[in-house]
């Protein structure tokens, strides 16, 4: 698969547009927040340079499509999320983080619908996965308003290894 290159979009309340290595300090806002980080795959970020592996690693991997969520209202960088295809299940796999004075507002669903539409009008895409702890409450909501319902049972473990929480994948085909 070539590289994906994600245009800019926009939705009602939001710039969605890649992120870049200068966009670290409003990332570590909520990278750096154990509220956010809390059942994120990767640790609690320490300082602006635990990200710079993780935003390099965007432009490398051509199966990402990646943005920053821009809030119109503030032009502030509150969140990022993306789609990724996993090859070997033929499934794209959301995933998303936002800052915490930003949630239960729509805009995590109202950033992965545009991103989704997009890569669906892109790609042969047949079936949307996203996986979720399962006391992590706010994330199942987003996924269900994306349409997806209970697949099956999981678990995953942060990138450090400090800890494994048990997971549920939800699941839309398309």
């Amino acid at each position: 698969m070539p590289k994906i290159y994600p245009p800019v979009l926009e939705t009602e309340r939001l710039v969605l547009r890649p992120l870049a290595p200068e966009d670290l300090d409003a990332i570590f806002k909520w990278a750096g927040d154990p509220r956010v980080n809390k059942y994120m795959i990767y640790p609690l970020w320490k300082s602006t340079k635990d990200g710079i592996d993780w935003i390099n690693s965007m432009y490398e991997n051509a199966k990402n499509v990646d943005y920053g969520f821009v809030f119109k209202e503030t032009g502030e960088l509150i969140g990022s999320g993306g789609i990724y295809y996993h090859e070997d299940i033929d499934t794209w796999r959301i995933g998303y983080n936002l800052a915490h004075d930003y949630w239960k507002k729509g805009l995590t669903v109202e950033a992965m619908s545009k991103i989704i539409e997009y890569v669906c009008g892109k790609f042969d895409v047949h079936v949307i996965d996203g996986e979720f702890c399962v006391d992590n409450y706010g994330s199942r909501r987003v996924m269900e308003k994306l349409g997806m319902t209970y697949f099956e049972d999981a678990e995953y473990t942060k990138l450090d290894g400090s800890e494994t929480f048990k997971a549920k994948i939800y699941r839309k085909a398309l």
